[in-house]
């Protein structure tokens, strides 16, 4: 694989202020990731014990999925496991003889039907005391604790929101059906959203509705499925198929292909289908697949109007239709990246089979970013632009994997059945 890593620099600044502390830097093509030590929990009192294992797991799996920071593994770890909470009763040369250049240690308690933890990192070389944070959950829900102080890691380091809290939806096929389903974004506290039948592309609107199409009419429709639990049906036209409903970052415009006979058009209208108005108008040319801008001003989508399927861009009024991929012959599923700079998409290579590329949208720079792996298809990035979600065949049945956006630190997400996953989308 050809793709570029991330730099992971610390710069250690002053010490006079917040803005003053280490910030992992993400940029260039030097990739080295923080060497990270997280012990194991120290847990106070009996209620929270039954919680450890899962908070635990969740904490270990977000901070190694970033591709921010490389976990030590605990089986290497030298120092008295009883050790305590505070700089001064760490013996830190133990952690930098393991390799250790951060330590984060954190607590677990149970209160009143409230888990809480507290957390604090060191850096190994000074010995001091860099950030400290405490956070709770509902004691049912011990993985959004994990989440939380995973996000309060990743923000101290980065400046930015992590994708710890953020949600993703996807289709599992069961038999002969395919349903939606939404979860947490490392595939847990999974729900069903749809009972039976074929429906398929789910996409997450910022407001947390589920726009999906649907077979349940006996045509390919729009149906969206709102917060409260409501599902309402949106009628396009009378006798056309529609697919692929895309929410506009704002919430407030949906964009959607239309197909009649031999041809099928991108089309934008209101949140309730309101107001449509065609974008696209190529004659026998299939135009499809429409990912919004961040900035809600451009669609890229996918049309083979010049002889092959490609990725093109253009404004959400239809002018200033550009093409922006010109390797390879089928390229498809476009997802625009929330910095704005990239698209990821599929395409399908010499041999057939399916991988995951970016193409910067200002140069047209193509990066490959699966290979060798079976199929990968499907990519969607997490809302701060720096991970891929994808669907890929190299276990057997198509399951969900995240990597970062250059293509590195692959890795499953946990706890898959045997089932087929495929179609995830992102949750902005």
């Amino acid at each position: 694989m050809n793709a570029k890593a991330l730099i992971l620099s610390l710069v250690l600044l002053p010490l006079a202020a917040l803005a003053q502390a280490p910030v992992i830097q993400i940029s260039g093509a030097n990739f080295r990731p923080l060497p990270l030590a997280v012990p194991a929990p120290l847990v106070q009192g009996e209620a929270a014990k039954a919680t450890t294992q899962e908070v635990d797991d969740a904490l270990m799996y977000d901070l190694r999925a970033s591709g921010l920071f490389q976990v030590l593994e605990r089986s290497s770890f030298l120092a008295d496991a009883k050790e305590g909470m505070a700089a001064g009763s760490i013996n830190f040369s133990r952690w930098a003889d393991v390799g250790a250049e951060s330590l984060v240690k954190y607590t677990l308690a149970q209160e009143n039907g409230e888990l809480k933890a507290e957390a604090r990192l060191f850096n190994v070389g000074s010995g001091r005391e860099d950030f400290k944070t405490s956070q709770s959950a509902p004691a049912a829900e011990p993985r959004t604790l994990a989440h939380k102080i995973a996000d309060a890691i990743y923000r101290f380091y980065t400046r930015e929101p992590s994708p710890f809290l953020s949600h993703i939806t996807y289709v599992r096929k069961s038999g002969t059906h395919k349903d939606v389903w939404v979860a947490d974004w490392d595939g847990r506290n999974a729900k069903q959203l749809t009972r039976g039948g074929i429906n398929l592309l789910p996409t997450l609107g910022p407001d947390g509705s589920v726009g999906y199409t649907s077979y349940q009419g006996g045509k390919p429709d729009l149906y969206v499925h709102k917060p409260g639990g409501d599902t309402v049906h949106l009628k396009t036209s009378e006798g056309q198929m529609a697919t692929g409903i895309a929410f506009s970052p704002d919430g407030k415009r949906i964009a959607y292909a239309l197909a009649d006979g031999e041809s099928a058009q991108i089309w934008v209208a209101g949140p309730d289908g309101d107001n449509a108005k065609q974008l696209t108008d190529t004659r026998f040319g299939i135009n499809t697949s429409p990912a919004w801008s961040p900035d809600g001003k451009r669609i890229a989508f996918v049309s083979n109007r010049g002889g092959s399927p490609q990725v093109y861009v253009m404004n959400t009024d239809g002018s200033g239709v550009r093409r922006l991929t010109f390797q390879g012959n089928y390229n498809q599923t476009p997802d625009w990246s929330p910095r704005g700079d990239l698209i990821a998409f599929t395409a399908r290579d010499e041999r057939n089979a399916f991988d995951l590329f970016t193409v910067n949208v200002d140069n047209g720079k193509v990066t490959r970013l699966t290979q060798d792996q079976a199929n990968n298809e499907e990519p969607t990035f997490s809302p701060n632009g720096r991970l891929i979600l994808f669907s890929s065949t190299r276990n057997g049945p198509p399951q969900l994997f995240v990597m970062t956006a250059d293509g590195n630190n692959q890795v499953a997400l946990p706890a898959q059945d045997k089932a087929a996953l495929t179609t995830p989308d992102w949750g902005r």
